[in-house]
């Protein structure tokens, strides 16, 4: 596969990039279109990917992680979901389940919980959705009442990747006030929970379009009883903190979309240089050239906008707006692409043989999770509504 080739004047970058397509080429590419079609959680990659370093890259050092800046790390991201997206995406949502603790946690709890976090070996799960709040997430309703100096959980969580595979979840719970009216954004709680937390469950899990190789299914917290200690933040200021870990998500999910977009090019380009009609190779034809050129295009344009917003984070700006914006192109840009890429195979497009219609079965996914494309424009809107709406 042609790939992307990454520049960069920092040689710590450099080795960064060099070590993550090293894996990507030589431990998952090769496996990932049987893995999926056999819906095998990847579960060893993850492993391989800690003892590299991979799984903690935007944290810093001080606290276990990398050290790396969300620009290079989202690079990494995007390197390994061109591979294989179920690993990219896991990556991405494994830091999304460490964010809380990393921004929000006190000194103790992070001294205690984030060596094993960040330490290569485990692998974590984020727990905000549920049956009836999806888009709404304010609306939760699974309920955190206090017994005993802990907490006593009940509800379900739905749609949770590496449900009943992780090894620790973060939570978001209703500590005080009620699902529904104006105010029920307040009254939500932040919790770090352990795999082994009796009364905790996963529930069967989802049969989906695509994406078989990660496990999606519904959490259940029955009568679940989670230390005080691990509570974090403040109670009842926990959708902050939630807000602000989908606000770094959503650039992790448009790098794995700009993979995914990556790697349906790579595949229409090498399949038309190959394919011959009329006496010569289909990329000659100036048509399928015209829409090759528009999908390169796209993928640039996704790749530029989620790293303008990630030297925006590095630098300690605002980017809430500008990640919304690079998640909705991102993710719109990879179905487009995908859906070009098999038209680019014809019947070959069509067919399991080739990675093209898997590629998009897996893009669809992304203009879904982490908020809908539908939210992002809500948010985008909103911002240029409001006070800010001037500022760059």
């Amino acid at each position: 596969m042609p790939g992307v080739l990454r520049e960069t004047t920092d040689e710590t970058a450099a080795a960064l990039f060099g070590l993550a397509r090293e894996l990507a080429e030589a431990e998952l590419r090769p496996k990932a279109a049987a893995a999926e079609k056999e819906g095998r959680f990847p579960r060893e990659e993850f492993r391989l990917l800690g003892r590299a370093g991979l799984l903690s890259l935007p944290f810093p050092e001080e606290l276990g992680g990398g050290g790396q800046s969300y620009e290079s790390y989202l690079q990494v991201v995007e390197e390994l979901a061109t591979a294989w997206l179920t690993v990219g995406l896991g990556v991405s949502v494994h830091t999304l389940t460490c964010f809380p603790l990393v921004t929000a946690g006190t000194p103790g709890q992070q001294q205690r919980l984030l060596p094993d976090m960040l330490g290569g070996d485990q692998l974590g799960a984020y727990c905000l959705s549920e049956p009836g709040s999806g888009s709404d997430a304010a609306a939760l309703r699974t309920r955190a009442v206090t017994a005993d100096g802990e907490y006593v959980v009940t509800g379900v969580k739905a749609w949770i990747s590496h449900a009943g595979r992780a090894d620790f979840y973060t939570l978001f719970a209703r500590t005080s006030g009620e699902h529904e009216g104006p105010d029920r954004a307040k009254g939500i709680s932040c919790f770090h929970v352990p795999a082994q937390t009796a009364g905790l469950t996963a529930g069967p899990a989802e049969h989906k379009m695509g994406m078989r190789g990660s496990v999606t299914a519904q959490m259940i917290f029955d009568a679940a009883r989670v230390p005080a200690a691990n509570l974090i933040g403040e109670p009842d200021r926990g959708f902050q903190i939630a807000l602000a870990a989908l606000d770094a998500g959503r650039l992790g999910i448009a790098a794995c979309a700009t993979g995914v977009a990556q790697a349906a090019l790579d595949v229409a380009v090498q399949y038309a240089r190959q394919r011959r009609q009329f006496g010569r190779a289909i990329i000659d034809f100036q048509g399928l050239q015209f829409m090759l050129a528009d999908m390169a295009t796209g993928v640039e344009a996704a790749r530029a906008l989620y790293l303008a917003a990630a030297r925006r984070k590095d630098a300690g700006l605002s980017y809430g707006r500008q990640a919304a914006m690079a998640k909705l192109l991102a993710t719109d840009t990879a179905m487009r692409v995908t859906t070009d890429a098999v038209q680019v195979l014809g019947g070959s497009g069509y067919v399991e043989d080739f990675p093209a219609e898997r590629l998009m079965r897996e893009a669809k996914v992304l203009q879904i999770v982490e908020g809908t494309n539908q939210v992002q424009r809500m948010v985008i809107g909103r911002e240029l509504a409001g006070p800010a709406a001037g500022q760059r």
